[in-house]
């Protein structure tokens, strides 16, 4: 049977597409750019968009476990629920959802409070599920390096208690493990939520600490700046 991936062509999906190739199992990937696909051989692709149930319902056709992963936008939670009713529809009762740590307890937070709602709808449909809630992306860092490298400053406004971040490669190898688990189980396996975290808890300071061991020269921590951040993140992120 088969495995279909959505957001395969981002940080995570891509990651989840490799590992599952290298397990050998049977996977679809489906992305809104094919031009942009670049997986291993053996890999299907087809082209879709969780908003469009035409392509959905072909992205199914034959398909027995979902990824289902949903990049942040203001319409996720819709995503999520037409790829969820869908798959329903096709007769897909596995599947594997990323989400984010801690979705339950941080509901001002339109991320959150989207992606909870997504477990709670995946728990009340009865789809056989396995939730990962990973923590931050260690490799968001990748993202202000010149910042780091060019003026001497980590301006990421982790704080002082300290994030248990993860790789996004960790991420893909532990979903393809729970996909294959899920896939090839003849028993019904109960819903699990699994948090996704890093061996160590860093704090702002010492992730600027970190870069100056590694960089032979002094990196500091640029504080809690949250209005800074916003200004960062416009950058490169949609408003």
């Amino acid at each position: 049977m088969t495995i279909l991936v959505t957001g395969a062509n981002g940080t995570v999906g891509c990651q989840v597409v490799e590992q599952l190739a290298k397990r050998g199992a049977n996977v679809r990937a489906l992305v809104r750019d094919t031009a942009k696909a670049n997986f291993a051989d053996g890999v299907a692709v087809v082209q879709g968009d969780l908003l469009d149930v035409d392509s959905l319902r072909n992205a199914f056709d034959g398909v027995s476990t979902l990824f289902l992963l949903n990049a942040v936008a203001p319409d996720e939670f819709t995503q999520a629920l037409i790829t969820l009713n869908v798959a329903r529809a096709a007769g897909v009762a596995k599947l594997v959802y990323l989400s984010v740590i801690h979705s339950d307890l941080y509901v001002n937070v339109p991320h959150f409070a989207g992606k909870f709602g997504v477990e709670r709808m995946i728990e009340q449909m009865g789809f056989e599920a396995t939730i990962l809630r990973p923590a931050y992306f260690i490799n968001n860092d990748l993202t202000i390096t010149n910042v780091v490298l060019g003026q001497g400053v980590y301006p990421m406004p982790v704080g002082g208690k300290g994030l248990a971040m993860i790789d996004s490669r960790d991420i893909g190898e532990i979903a393809a493990i729970e996909l294959i688990r899920r896939e090839m189980s003849s028993a019904s396996l109960p819903l699990d939520r699994i948090n996704l975290v890093g061996p160590e808890t860093l704090t702002g300071a010492g992730i600027a600490a970190i870069w100056s061991d590694v960089l032979g020269r002094q990196v500091v921590y640029g504080g809690d700046d949250m209005a800074g951040f916003e200004q960062n993140l416009r950058a490169f992120m949609p408003p």
